[in-house]
This record gives C-alpha cells, sequence and structure tokens, in this order.
C-alpha cells in the first residue's frame, strides 16, 4: 500500500512539474481565467490534457510513431502551431484591451478547450514526449522524472528517480496535471477578485507568451525546412 501511494505520488509531482512551467497552454490557461472565470480556465486546461490523452492512445497504438517518421512533419507542425500561436496572440492582445478587471463572465462562450487542445496537436514538444517519456511510464525501467521539466531538468536531473511500469505511475502523472488546470485557474481568479489591475496586466503577458512563442516555432520550422 505504501508503495502504490510512493508511486501515486511520484507520478503526481512529474505530472506537475510538466504542466507548471510557463508556456503557450498557460498563457491560454491564463488569459481564460482572468477574462471569464475559472471554469473557462479549467475548460481551457481540460482541452491540453485531453490532447495528451489522445498523444498517449495514438502512441501506444503506434500511430504517432508512424507520423513521425516522416522527415516533413515536424518542421510542419512547428510552422502550423506558430501560426496559430500568433494567432491566439493577436486575440489575446485584443483580450487585454478591453480587460479592466477580473470578471465572472459565461465561461460556456469560452473557447479554450478548442485553443488548446488544437494548439496541442501541433506541438512537437508534446509528439516527442509522448514517443519517448510517456511510453515509458508504462515500460519496466527507471524515470528521472526532473530531468524532463522544461528549462531546468538539467539542473534537477537525479532528484527523483522512480521506478516505471505501473500504471498506479501514469494515473498518477494524468492527476498531477488535473490538479494544476484546477489550482493554477483559481489561484489566478482568487488574486485577481483582490487586486482589479491584474486581469489587464495578466492577459498582455499571456498575449506576449504566446507571440514568443509563435515567432519561435516559425523560425525553428523554417529551419528544419532549409
Amino acid at each position: 500500500m505504501l508503495a502504490t501511494l510512493v508511486t501515486l505520488g511520484s507520478g503526481m509531482i512529474f505530472g506537475l512539474a510538466l504542466a507548471a512551467p510557463p508556456g503557450p497552454m498557460n498563457a491560454i490557461i491564463a488569459a481564460e481565467s482572468v477574462s471569464r472565470g475559472w471554469m473557462a480556465g479549467v475548460r481551457a486546461g481540460l482541452g491540453a490534457m485531453s490532447a495528451d490523452v489522445l498523444f498517449f492512445v495514438l502512441t501506444l497504438a503506434g500511430v504517432v510513431a508512424v507520423l513521425d517518421s516522416y522527415l516533413s512533419v515536424r518542421p510542419a507542425l512547428y510552422l502550423a502551431g506558430g501560426l496559430l500561436m500568433l494567432y491566439f496572440a493577436i486575440g489575446a492582445a485584443h483580450e487585454a484591451a478591453s480587460t479592466t478587471g477580473f470578471t465572472d463572465a459565461d465561461s460556456t462562450a469560452s473557447s479554450g478547450f478548442s485553443k488548446t487542445f488544437v494548439l496541442s496537436l501541433t506541438n512537437p514538444y508534446q509528439i516527442g514526449f509522448w514517443l519517448t517519456v510517456g511510453v515509458g511510464l508504462l515500460e519496466a525501467g527507471r524515470l528521472d522524472v526532473f530531468a524532463h521539466v522544461p528549462a531546468v531538468g538539467d539542473l534537477l536531473a537525479g532528484t527523483l528517480v522512480v521506478q516505471t511500469g505501473s500504471a498506479t505511475l501514469l494515473i498518477g502523472f494524468f492527476a498531477g496535471i488535473a490538479v494544476w488546470i484546477v489550482v493554477y485557474p483559481a489561484a489566478l481568479v482568487s488574486t485577481g477578485r483582490r487586486v482589479n489591475t491584474l486581469a489587464p496586466i495578466v492577459a498582455a503577458l499571456s498575449s506576449v507568451v504566446l507571440a514568443g512563442f509563435g515567432l519561435l516555432f516559425l523560425a525553428i520550422g523554417a529551419i528544419r525546412l532549409l
């Protein structure tokens, strides 16, 4: 029982470590949270998580590996993802200009789920993750959890190494992501209600992050096509 709880906890830490770093998905979640409320932020997070579930299933079926074997696929994904990010950045910028403070708008009108879902499907980094680390979660072996965290993986390598090959680890992994997409919007909404000027600032920063990643993806895609 204790070993199961440790494995579950390790999986949750892994999911949180991958979901928490700043990036285009969290930028969309933040923009949705401050402009339309907590539920809209959660819906945006669920879009990205749903794409991860789909990638996992397709990877187990071998579909993702087949697609990735074509040399033109990844550059095309970088270009498509970059264009989408720039498009969403423009939308976020317009919302930032019209946002004066936190609002509990009707979250059913939110397009956050479709934004993050489509953007995740064009994210080569997510595909690469499921081709390597993701499948390894169910294969017997050892996994250096923090080594795969974006930006700081090299510094944290060796901090938490767990045994893989257990469905419990995978359940914990998705549970960690679920915790993040619930808590992160809640924290933004809670702070936004107390600090009214936070909403337009978060919306503007979200636009900048999306634009930055969009330009980066376009540059990588163009280089890989050369």
